[in-house]
């Protein structure tokens, strides 16, 4: 780390030009300002950026990725992010197509636009008119970084499932417990057409219900406390941040 550290410095005038506006950087102090540097001069290092479809990544757009993917790590440590290699900004929501298996057995190609997507075992691939929209305009419960940096800290067991390699120290019974009733609850609510009390779409899977969590622990605390003081606990013991807003 400290050679990456002197070698490969993030330039003081782009690290505070950027991380000056990132919103969800803005409950952050000094000293976790300063190891969040490190983290990311560490992710520039070791992860590469890349643009697709013609679209030119600048290093402020690299520290707003990289910073925003290791507010997630500031506290669990760079293994955490181990397994992969690239991320992959597109101007713009992507057309992908995914083969989806009925209840018949028959397999059909389905399109889907989407403003990010993580692959298991390879790239993080985001839209940079949403990342861009995240990183400088506060959306509560949104912040595409965080959502598929997060899926790489589920998947880092092999198999995204909202459960993440946890802390020493910590209960995978108490952590199954909160998360699977606070789904639990929430598909009930979609189910029904109620008003649900964080975005429908972490209903889809655990993995997604994770991912969504980790977008309102760092957005929006206060509503997730204030909704499921179980899951915010958990998320608190994991994360080791007293996110705040």
């Amino acid at each position: 780390m400290r050679r990456i550290l002197k070698r490969h410095p993030i330039p003081h005038c782009i690290w505070r030009s950027v991380t000056r506006r990132v919103s969800v950087l803005r409950g952050l102090d000094a000293v976790q300002m300063a190891h969040l540097r490190e983290l990311t001069t560490w992710f520039l290092d070791q992860k590469s950026i890349t643009g697709a479809r013609g679209l030119e990544v600048t290093p402020s757009m690299r520290v707003a990725v990289a910073a925003q993917a290791c507010l997630l790590i500031l506290n669990l440590g760079v293994e955490y992010f181990d397994g992969w290699v690239e991320v992959i900004l597109y101007p713009g929501a992507f057309r992908v197509n995914h083969a989806q298996t009925d209840a018949i057995g028959l397999v059909h190609n389905e399109a889907s636009i989407l403003s990010g997507e993580s692959w298991l075992r390879g790239p993080v691939i985001l839209s940079w008119d949403d990342v861009e929209r995240d990183t400088y305009h506060f959306h509560a419960g949104h912040n595409v970084v965080l959502h598929e940096f997060a899926h790489k800290l589920d998947a880092l067991n092999g198999v995204t499932n909202g459960m993440p390699p946890l802390r020493r120290g910590m209960s995978r019974g108490k952590w199954a417990e909160a998360l699977s009733g606070a789904y639990e609850t929430l598909c009930l609510q979609v189910a029904a057409g109620e008003s649900a009390f964080i975005k429908p779409y972490a209903a889809t899977s655990p993995a997604e219900f994770f991912a969504v969590l980790s977008e309102y622990f760092f957005t929006a605390p206060d509503i997730l406390k204030n909704c499921c003081p179980s899951v915010h606990k958990q998320l608190t013991l994991f994360y080791q941040q007293a996110a705040s807003r």
